[in-house]
């Protein structure tokens, strides 16, 4: 995983108002925590902050008023207009091994039936500079009744499952049986012999 390099700047004014003057200013209040540290308040460019984010589990090597190695772990977004209200960053060390959610994608098209992604991500252990960016599940050509459980993935080298192995990620169900519409069961009750009742109209 590459690493994306952002600029940091102390924060030492707090509160709403406070927050409100850093967003005017097209930054984004974020706090750093992390292996028994106190907590670093900072502030961030909020532009390329957010085209970081958009790269999941992220890896930012955060530059000025601190030099370290962060993941997202909080993202707080304004709820109408969307922009970044505030983030929160685990400080990470190479080599250590960190549990992030990756995103498992489908590939392929199932035989017959219908397809049911019960997970889209999935709970893994990594290193934290080598975080993979997400997990392919191949469906071709799975049939009616097949299921693929979490311990069936097949993860990117040197991730470990941490989420259930049992955890169901997808089956393949049969599709819904169309009921005949009212007006074609009456049009065929009409259209028997007389004497006869349409399979339908049957005791």
């Amino acid at each position: 995983m590459s690493e994306v390099v952002i600029q940091a700047e102390p924060r030492t004014v707090f509160g709403k108002g406070a927050a409100r003057k850093v967003r005017r200013e097209h930054k984004v209040p974020a706090v750093l925590y992390g292996h028994g540290t106190d907590p670093r308040h900072l502030s961030l460019p909020g532009h390329e902050l957010l085209l970081a984010l958009r790269t999941p589990n992220v890896l930012i090597r955060l530059q000025g008023a601190v030099n370290e190695l962060a993941l997202p772990k909080g993202v707080q977004r304004d709820p109408i207009k969307g922009f970044l209200e505030h983030v929160d960053l685990l400080l990470v060390k190479r080599g250590e091994k960190v549990t992030v959610d990756i995103p498992v994608t489908v590939v392929g098209e199932v035989a017959d039936g219908l397809l049911d992604q019960q997970l889209v991500s999935v709970s893994v252990e990594a290193e934290a500079t080598h975080i993979p960016t997400g997990v392919e599940v191949d469906v071709e050509g799975l049939e009616v009744g097949a299921q693929i459980t979490a311990g069936d993935l097949k993860l990117p080298k040197g991730a470990t499952l941490v989420a259930d192995p049992e955890t169901l990620v997808l089956h393949v169900s049969a599709p819904p049986t169309a009921e005949p519409e009212p007006e074609a069961a009456e049009a065929e009750a009409a259209a028997a012999p007389e004497g006869e009742t349409a399979p339908e109209a049957a005791e």
